[in-house]
């Protein structure tokens, strides 16, 4: 990691500030670390605000909860009064609150936005570490060095088990036998 303000190459990514300017870096770090994009901090508004879809499944659940007591309740004064207008009231309930309640949550469920994933990130391009120094610090000139090279994989590759070891050749071996027999005439 460079500093942005004087360039200067830091020696590890856990330094606070650096060691030429005493620029602070932590800020550095959490850009780098996040590729570039700055962090999103939510304010305690935001944090308490819900997501339509749930908003809408809590009320489609409260209504129900609502028609599980107002109806009975409704069914037991009508029982008791004989009143054609509590007939159709408590009636009423039990539709709109045993249907309506389902209803609502399935509308909900489905066609109204849900909260955000929090664990989403956007497509960032790969930014090389040279051309990203440079951004931060245009007066440093590019290096004339080529860039490192990728750095090759820790695992090894299998070995290949297949192939065995090709014997030696016939005719090496008895070029080898004449030839002592030629030196042990001589």
């Amino acid at each position: 990691m460079f500093c942005p303000q004087c360039g200067q190459q830091q020696v590890s990514g856990i330094v606070r500030f650096c060691s030429r300017c005493g620029f602070p870096l932590d800020g550095v770090t959490q850009l780098l670390s996040s590729g570039g994009m700055l962090p999103v901090y939510q304010s305690p508004e935001d944090a308490t605000k819900i997501s339509p879809r749930r908003q809408g499944v809590k009320q489609g659940g409260l209504l129900l909860l609502i028609g599980a007591v107002l109806v009975p309740i409704l069914g037991v004064m009508t029982n008791f009064s004989n009143s054609t207008f509590l007939e159709i009231l408590t009636a009423f309930a039990a539709i709109i609150c045993f249907v309506g309640g389902p209803l609502r949550m399935l509308y909900a469920a489905v066609f109204e936005e849900g909260a955000p994933n929090p664990f989403r990130q956007p497509h960032r391009p790969y930014v090389s570490a040279q051309s990203a120094s440079h951004q931060f610090n245009p007066r440093m000139q590019p290096s004339a060095l080529p860039p490192p090279p990728a750095q090759p994989p820790t695992w090894r590759s299998r070995p290949i088990t297949a192939e065995l070891a090709n014997p030696p050749s016939v005719t090496e071996n008895t070029t080898r036998l004449l030839e002592r027999d030629e030196r042990n005439e001589n």
